[in-house]
């Protein structure tokens, strides 16, 4: 007999980490010393708080070092990094110090943000909540998948991977815990960060529906 699969969603409770920077020597010394959550926030709550958008604006670090320090290169550098290839926080963390550390070496420039322009650091404590969704077989996945919140499909497909540092989705290791390694692959390989959530909700339907 299959083990079910339990769908969950989650829930982020924001908090001000009362760090900020005012330029890139500051920047990277906070990068250095917050906890792994703020990079965890700062890299992906667009992919949650802006789903409908693709693609995906860039991560706030990004964000910060274009439009308020107009230091594009340095910003193009952030947003240019593959988050879907770190499997980690500490990893995409290292990454971002690399950058900083080069740019600061090389660049005469540090330019400095007006008053009340600083980068705020945030964190936030993650929840994890059951939903009365349950499936028992691969045809029972699909139906549900179209019926469960854009929370849940998060949950399932960033957070197990990206915050808990597992190397697949929960979709994808329920399907090899049930001997659909085909299907598992197909789901590992898909690209979440290049597709709006409600368009992966639609790619995975899509898929699944070839294996039920």
């Amino acid at each position: 007999m299959y083990p079910s699969f339990y769908f969950k969603s989650n829930f982020h409770l924001v908090t001000l980490l009362g760090l900020k920077a005012k330029d890139p020597v500051e920047l990277l010394e906070k990068i250095k010393k917050v906890p792994r959550a703020s990079i965890y926030y700062h890299t992906h709550r667009f992919l949650q708080q802006h789903h409908y958008l693709s693609p995906e604006p860039p991560n706030d670090f990004a964000y910060w070092l274009i439009n308020v320090l107009n230091l594009k290169d340095l910003g193009e550098l952030f947003a240019g990094v593959d988050t879907v290839s770190f499997r980690n926080m500490e990893s995409l963390r290292a990454e971002f110090i690399k950058i900083l550390e080069t740019y600061l070496s090389r660049s005469g420039r540090i330019a400095e943000c007006a008053e009340y322009h600083e980068f705020h650091f945030i964190s936030c404590l993650t929840f994890i909540l059951p939903t009365p969704y349950v499936a028992h077989s691969v045809k029972e996945f699909r139906g549900i998948l179209s019926k469960i919140s854009i929370n849940s499909l998060y949950f399932h497909m960033f957070e197990a991977r990206m915050r808990l540092e597992r190397d697949e989705n929960d979709f994808s290791a329920w399907f090899k815990s049930i001997g659909k390694n085909d299907l598992a692959r197909t789901i590992s390989k898909l690209d979440p960060y290049t597709i709006t959530l409600e368009g992966l909700r639609k790619k995975i339907i899509e898929t699944v529906s070839k294996y039920d």
